[in-house]
């Protein structure tokens, strides 16, 4: 394979999966709504129809987490690490918590003087203080990327294969099946899990390995995946119930390092490397749009926001309708786009600003220390790496 064939290939899927970024980042807006909105199954409650509506989409959407990190691991295990890269994503994080946090505060709807010293100090630091838990664990495995990126060159195909599936038996596969609480099991909240499902994009990238032969394949997997969780979240909250046990284990199914929300998007990852969407109108408002989608998750999961945006919604469009599956799905519709929207807006507004200073900077002497330290420590994945 030539290397202009190489590039074609990968713009050709380039926007296949920033529409899988922009679906995913719509599928934790539903989750947050759920949590927030009090339609998820509770230990000691009978499951009534609002929650089985809830776990059911749950089921479905829990995915998304997992599918941004295959998405990251997919394209950085080919195109290297970067200084800018990092700059970017932490410039990104600064933005939110910092003016966010001075917004709310100067109007009067802010905790962060309230918190004191160390509520000011995680607008400061963010990823230190796990102001957003994806953002912390995201930043740790770019910053392990180069290790992981020398790691997937170096090793043999069946090394690499055998410390995935090691990895995967102590992160996910005993966690899935024991009913304890483990003291090492941190649900796939940490940079450990994301780690993993780098190696196993980094895996499916270099080998070209193909989970399902076909995107039908892989909705299928995805689906199968999300009845799977599903129920076994009714039986073991029924189980709960009548005899006092699985207490611990009731919120396993939920967990991203569970094995069926591994699988399900894993089936969800693999069935859109299969769709195509031929170049266009289409192709070009993904490629618009998806970049400005983290900032997204950045606005909506600002510790000073979180908790209210929902009553904000709730006040403009009506409550959260009860008894009334059909409802109550048009209102997380509702909702979901309405917080999409502000939060690419915003995003866009982010974007300019810091285009522009980047720009009136970069002719600076610190632009140009800048790119000299960024050059310095950029590595690139040689291109017959990228080749299967």
């Amino acid at each position: 394979m030539s290397e202009g064939q190489i590039d074609k290939r990968f713009s050709r899927r380039d926007a296949n999966f920033e529409l899988l970024r922009i679906l995913a980042m719509f599928m934790v807006i539903v989750l947050h709504y759920l949590a927030h909105g009090g339609l998820l199954p509770e230990a000691s409650v009978p499951l009534n129809r609002d929650t089985i509506t809830g776990a059911v989409i749950e089921s479905l959407c829990i995915a998304a987490v997992n599918v941004w990190v295959l998405i990251s691991g997919y394209f950085l295990s080919r195109t290297g690490v970067s200084l800018k890269r990092l700059f970017k994503v932490l410039l990104e994080v600064w933005f939110y918590t910092i003016i966010i946090t001075a917004v709310m505060i100067l109007t009067g709807n802010g905790s962060g003087i309230q918190g004191g010293f160390y509520g000011i100090l995680e607008a400061l630091l963010p990823i230190s203080s796990e102001h957003y838990w994806f953002a912390t664990a995201y930043v740790f495995m770019f910053l392990f990327s180069p290790l992981l990126n020398k790691g997937v060159i170096v090793l043999s195909r069946k090394q690499l294969k055998y410390t995935i599936i090691g990895l995967l038996f102590w992160f996910s596969i005993i966690k899935s099946f024991v009913p304890v609480a483990l003291a090492t099991d941190d649900y796939g909240y940490g940079f450990g899990w994301f780690l993993v499902l780098y190696l196993i994009a980094a895996y499916m990238r270099k080998y070209d390995v193909r989970i399902l032969n076909s995107a039908r394949g892989g909705l299928m997997v995805w689906l199968l995946s999300g009845v799977g969780i599903f129920v076994l979240t009714v039986a073991s909250h029924a189980v709960h119930l009548s005899t006092g046990r699985l207490a611990t284990w009731l919120g396993t199914p939920y967990h991203y390092n569970f094995i069926l929300t591994l699988t399900a998007a894993l089936g969800l990852f693999s069935a859109f490397r299969y769709l195509e969407i031929p170049e266009g109108r289409l192709a070009q408002v993904v490629r618009f749009v998806a970049p400005l989608t983290f900032g997204v998750y950045l606005l909506h999961e600002h510790r000073e926001i979180r908790d209210q945006w929902l009553v904000w919604i709730q006040d403009f469009i009506g409550p959260v309708p009860r008894n009334n599956p059909f409802l109550l799905c048009v209102h997380i519709i509702t909702s979901v786009i309405i917080v999409y929207l502000a939060g690419i807006m915003v995003d866009f507004i982010r974007k300019s600003l810091i285009q522009w200073l980047v720009r009136v900077l970069s002719d600076t002497g610190l632009g140009a220390r800048f790119r000299g330290l960024d050059s310095s420590i950029h590595t690139e994945r040689p291109r017959e790496e990228i080749e299967p």
